[in-house]
């Protein structure tokens, strides 16, 4: 092998390794985005509960007689 042929065969490996880093970057950068995704809309149906069941809970609250809410 001449030396010439060392170098480009180097140059290939190495441009095949950034080839292939380059792949894996933008798999993971996928991943970490859907993974994102998954977890804002867990956190919007969570709020949705909590605030539908707090709603349920103040109109449950203002139908009850008895102690109003300034005597708290």
């Amino acid at each position: 092998m001449t030396n010439s042929e060392a170098i480009r065969d180097r140059a290939n490996a190495s441009f095949k390794r950034k080839e292939l880093q380059a792949r894996e970057g933008a798999k993971a950068m996928a991943d970490y985005e859907a993974a994102a995704r998954v977890v804002e809309k867990n956190t919007a149906r969570l709020k949705a509960l909590r605030l539908a069941r707090e709603e349920q809970d103040r109109q449950v609250a203002a139908k009850k007689p008895g102690r109003s809410r300034e005597a708290d």
